[in-house]
């Protein structure tokens, strides 16, 4: 172990402290805090590393690269952000659960072996699931339930897949499986499954355009940053230049993009368009090429930026509003001038 600050558990004890405090503490711990890891995020270099050995494995919980440390860093300015949006919520336990999603997906980005990937993947789908859940409607909770079935479903089977690789011989280090020996195996495709789920790539996207709209409008904010793109993420370090993923990449934003036409609901036209934007993601890791990669990890960058600003807009309307479909909506350029000129 050498030395280096891990962000995610940075924002943990965030959490911890947002669900124990209120009022103006919690907003100043909220905001110093998601300040603070991302500096810390910006500090950590290749050589910080958090390893510890169990029975026959070593773990590696911080493995820092140029890919790891600029998702790292748009994952903890967007946390930041979600948080300094989320400052008039009074549920400690809202801010908590949202916290410790993002702290999981910064687990995701800076894992250096499957084991760690896989432990932090589930707890952001558990994290995630009490996001949707604060949407405090009968809507959300059943969004939520569905949800969690889903995702114990894609866990389940990302295990399945990490346990077989490594049962035929494999170590668990993070590497490109299309690189590999174990390209055309078993566990090759139920880890690519796994990893489709949480991409949200058609069949396996409903999920997504399921229970984002049902969370509040601060939750839908951290929601449209993390999953998805962690899952982008992965494909990335495991299957860079698989010919599947081009053509499901392909089908994804043709998909995705008539359904959010066809959507009268914002917030569903949002994740519909989030299906859309990721396949670009999901194709350009199927190319394999690094101009496509690199593509690719530009474009995640700024998606999540750009579709954080678009629900916040969309969380502002329902607030001024109290509606969220096109068809009641018109009219409100002149009442909301900022939010029309950020959205």
């Amino acid at each position: 172990m050498t030395a280096g600050l891990h962000p995610g558990f940075l924002l943990f004890i965030v959490a911890c402290a947002a669900a124990l405090t209120s009022g103006r503490l919690r907003q100043l711990i909220m905001l110093a805090g998601t300040a603070f890891t991302c500096y810390s995020v910006w500090q950590l270099s290749p050589e910080a590393s958090w390893t510890f050995t169990v029975p026959e494995h070593t773990l590696n919980l911080l493995h820092v690269d140029r890919l790891s440390h600029v998702f790292g860093l748009i994952f903890s300015f967007t946390a930041g952000m979600g948080c300094l949006y989320a400052l008039h919520v009074r549920q400690g336990g809202e801010h908590a659960a949202a916290l410790i999603y993002a702290g999981a997906a910064l687990g995701v980005v800076f894992a250096g072996d499957l084991i760690t990937l896989f432990v932090f993947w589930e707890l952001m789908a558990v994290a995630s699931l009490f996001v949707i859940w604060y949407g405090g409607t009968a809507r959300a909770q059943a969004a939520g339930q569905r949800y969690l079935l889903v995702h114990i479903f894609g866990g389940s089977i990302l295990l399945c897949g990490i346990l077989l690789l490594r049962a035929e011989g494999a170590d668990l280090a993070i590497r490109a499986l299309t690189e590999t020996d174990y390209r055309n195996s078993t566990a090759f495709w139920l880890i690519l499954i796994g990893i489709a789920i949480n991409a949200a790539i058609p069949p396996l996207h409903a999920w997504l355009t399921d229970a984002y709209p049902e969370a509040s409008t601060s939750g839908s904010v951290f929601l449209s940053a993390f999953t998805t793109k962690t899952a982008v993420y992965v494909l990335i370090r495991l299957f860079p230049g698989a010919p599947i993923l081009l053509w499901a990449g392909v089908i994804m934003t043709l998909y995705g993009v008539v359904y959010a036409v066809l959507s009268d609901d914002f917030r569903t036209l949002l994740a519909y368009h989030i299906v859309s934007q990721v396949g670009y993601m999901v194709a350009g890791v199927g190319m394999g090429t690094d101009l496509a990669l690199n593509g690719t990890v530009a474009h995640a960058f700024c998606h999540i930026l750009y579709k954080a600003l678009l629900f916040m807009g969309a969380g502002a309307l329902i607030h001024a509003t109290g509606k969220r479909t096109l068809t009641d909506l018109g009219g409100l350029a002149r009442a909301m001038p900022a939010t029309l000129f950020l959205y």
